[in-house]
Formats: structure tokens, C-alpha cells, sequence
């Protein structure tokens, strides 16, 4: 009786020798069991050896279609228009996830024949998501995804892999398609734009390695006004990214997509580290230094894992159209008093009549940019026509690598 696999081709020969002799043995006998296991051994080998080759995708299509008495028309509506029916059938363009979804539901070819993979099934639908809708170009024009003619035929598989870059489906999902309460996020904002700009960011951050982790009260006012003193400096907002870096803190600059109205946002990564992401849209001194420290607010007082992604348009700051919000307000007063002091300024500045000259006397004494000052009279005042020249409108983008290779 055979007590070994077979392993190579006279084992087989042998084996298939041997199972001719044993063809007549009765039920029940050693001879029959000898005969079943060599059955099994001989399949076994078979497969490793002579594997069964899986029809390609395109000639099973063509197979099913004949078999079922159509033509190349009648594949329009699971492939889309007469020229994608062409391209795939003279194998110029892959099979998409959509198309291979429709002819599977439509046509019945199995799923493992058009993956090409054995016993494999399509990724589950994501209900919430029409995957044409992220914007594709721009996400292209990034570097985020290929940049090809007919982008859109393959939106599902592009997004797939972006999602599996920034953590895979649990992570995101949990992160991105919640419904967010930021009292901060414009109602325009095109939410696909905005999920794009957040894996792009995720993405992003999770490519950085800190030296240091970020320890929960690190963040003092203290901290708060070392910060803002770096604005002080013509390479303030380097070393704010440095410093940060430092406190265990990740900082990106990210360019904002068309119709996402965003300034910055604050989150975790799955290890826990914080991220402060900002777009620098409004290209300002004052903008950069009050957006910066209004993260960083919230960093220190609203930071937890039941607020994955917290986002702002400043914009909508004292707009009659901002929702009122304790944690934005709170994040506007640590940022206020981090930049401007209310010990550090006289009764005149609070007024809001204050000259150049006192401008830039009162941002010596505290050691900031006149910008800040600036800012903050031309919001507390309503008047963005106020101290232009002082905003410093056009010096921030310029330090970021990010907006050099765009």
C-alpha cells in the first residue's frame, strides 16, 4: 500500500500503474482504500503540476455572449458606450470594477473569471459613495492617482487604493463619511472635494515619523506664546512646523480643492498622533499665525478620539451665518490671547485707533509679526480694507515645498 506523496513523474507513473490494477477492487477491502488514496494522491499532483488554466476575462465575455446568442451592441449597457465595448474586446482597456460588477449580475460570468484570482469576489459596495464623483483631475494633477484620458472608467479602483494608502475601508470610513458637526464648515462645500482633501492629508501624515510623541498637556500657554513669537521671524512658520514637530506634533500645508472653503482642520492618526493640516487659501501673515494657533486650541482642549476630524473655514468666523459653537469659541480665545496679550496692548489699541508707527511699537514690545496686529483690527473693526500692507498678503506659500512644486 503507497504510504508516500507523489512527488515526482515516475511516482505518478507508477501510481497511475497501480490504480489500473486496483480498478476491480471490491468496497470495504484494504485494496479499495489503496485505491481511493492513490486517487486522491494522483488529483493532487495533477493540480499542482497541470494547474487548469482560467479562461481570460475578454474571451469569456465573448464565449458568454455567443453562447447566449447576443452581439458586441447588446454589451453597451453593462460596458457602457460602443467605443468602450471595442477597447475592451481588443484588450486596449482593462475591465473596471463597475463593468466587471454588471457583467457578473447580467451575464452571470463568474467573479474569480473576470478578477482572474481563484474563489475571489468583488470588494462590498460602499452604499454612500458614487465613486465618479471625487474630483479625479485634480486628484490626478496631485500625483494622488494616474493621470489618464478616461479617468472616470476606473474611479472605484483609484479611490480603493487611495483608501487603502490613507488606513483601509474600517479606518477611513470611520474618519471621513461620518457626518461632521464642525459649526466651521461652509454649506457649499462639495463633500467629495473635502473627503479628497482629507485622504490626501491622512495620506500624507502617515508618511511622517516623528522623533517625539506628543504627551497630553503639553500645551500650555506658555507654548501657546512661544509659538507666536516665531511669527516674529521671516521664517516664523518653518520653525512653528519645527517646534511642533518637537511637542510630537505633525504640520502640513495642503493646498484645499475647488469648493472645499477650508482653512484648516485638526486630527488623530490611529497611533494618536495629532496632525494640524492647514491650505494657506488666504496666502496672509495674519491668516497663517491666527489659523495656526486656532488648531493648535483645539488641539489642547477638544482633542479625543470621538473627534477624528475637526475642520474650519474661517471665513465663517463672527458671520452671521457661523453656528454657534463653545468649542470654536474657546479655540478663538486661546488663539487671541496666544497672539495678542490683553496685558500687552494699550486702551487706544483695543479702541482700534492705533497708527503704523504704534503698529509696529506694539509688535516689537510683544516680540510678533505687525501682521497679527493688523489682522486683528481689520476683524475686530469689519474692515478688510484696513493696514493691507501689513497683512503680509503673498509671504507664506512661498516657505512650503508643497506650493513650490505645484
Amino acid at each position: 500500500m503507497v504510504k508516500k506523496l507523489i512527488k515526482t513523474k515516475k511516482d505518478y507513473d507508477d501510481a497511475l500503474a497501480r490504480i489500473e490494477e486496483l480498478m476491480d477492487a471490491k468496497q470495504g477491502t484494504s485494496e479499495a482504500d489503496e485505491l481511493e488514496l492513490l486517487a486522491t494522491l494522483v488529483e493532487l499532483y495533477e493540480e499542482s503540476q497541470y494547474p487548469i488554466q482560467r479562461p481570460d476575462p475578454v474571451e469569456a465575455i465573448k464565449f458568454r455572449i455567443d453562447q447566449l446568442g447576443m452581439n458586441r451592441q447588446d454589451l453597451i449597457p453593462f460596458i457602457g458606450s460602443r467605443s468602450k465595448v471595442s477597447e475592451i474586446l481588443n484588450k486596449k482597456k482593462p475591465l473596471s470594477l463597475a463593468m466587471m460588477r454588471a457583467l457578473n449580475k447580467g451575464l452571470g460570468i463568474p467573479a474569480e473569471v473576470l478578477l482572474q484570482e481563484p474563489e475571489s469576489s468583488f470588494p462590498s459596495d460602499v452604499p454612500q459613495l458614487e465613486w465618479n464623483r471625487f474630483p479625479l483631475k485634480e486628484m490626478a494633477k496631485r500625483g494622488l492617482i494616474d493621470n489618464i484620458k478616461d479617468i472616470k472608467t476606473g474611479a472605484e479602483e483609484y479611490m480603493r487604493r487611495i483608501i487603502q494608502q490613507a488606513g483601509g475601508p474600517k479606518a477611513v470610513s470611520a474618519m471621513l463619511f461620518r457626518k461632521s458637526k464642525s459649526a466651521r464648515q461652509n454649506v457649499k462645500t462639495d463633500k467629495y472635494a473635502l473627503w479628497a482633501w482629507r485622504l490626501q492629508t491622512i495620506i500624507l501624515a502617515r508618511q511622517i515619523r516623528l522623533k517625539q510623541n506628543y504627551s497630553k498637556g503639553s500645551l500650555t500657554i506658555e507654548v501657546f506664546r512661544d509659538i507666536a513669537k516665531l511669527s516674529y521671524f521671516e521664517n516664523g512658520p518653518v520653525l512653528a512646523k519645527e517646534y511642533l514637530n518637537k511637542l510630537g506634533i505633525i504640520f502640513l500645508a495642503v493646498p484645499h480643492f475647488p469648493k472645499t472653503y477650508l482653512d484648516g482642520a485638526l486630527f488623530l492618526l490611529e497611533d494618536g498622533t495629532p496632525v494640524i493640516a492647514l491650505t494657506l487659501r488666504h496666502d496672509r501673515i495674519d491668516n497663517f499665525w491666527f489659523c495656526l494657533l486656532h488648531e493648535l486650541g483645539h488641539a489642547a482642549l477638544h482633542l479625543s478620539k470621538k473627534n477624528d476630524f475637526i475642520i474650519d473655514d474661517m471665513d465663517l468666523r463672527g458671520h452671521k451665518a457661523e453656528i454657534a459653537d463653545k468649542r470654536e469659541l474657546d479655540a478663538d480665545r486661546l488663539a487671541e490671547e496666544a497672539l495678542v496679550p490683553k496685558d500687552g496692548i494699550n486702551k487706544t489699541f483695543q479702541a482700534g485707533r492705533i497708527s503704523s508707527a504704534e503698529i509696529d511699537a506694539v509688535a516689537n514690545k510683544l516680540k510678533i509679526h505687525p501682521a497679527i496686529l493688523a489682522g486683528k483690527i481689520r476683524y475686530e473693526s469689519r474692515n478688510c480694507r484696513l493696514l493691507s500692507k501689513y497683512v503680509g498678503q503673498g509671504k507664506i506659500r512661498e516657505q512650503f515645498h508643497e506650493y513650490k512644486t505645484r
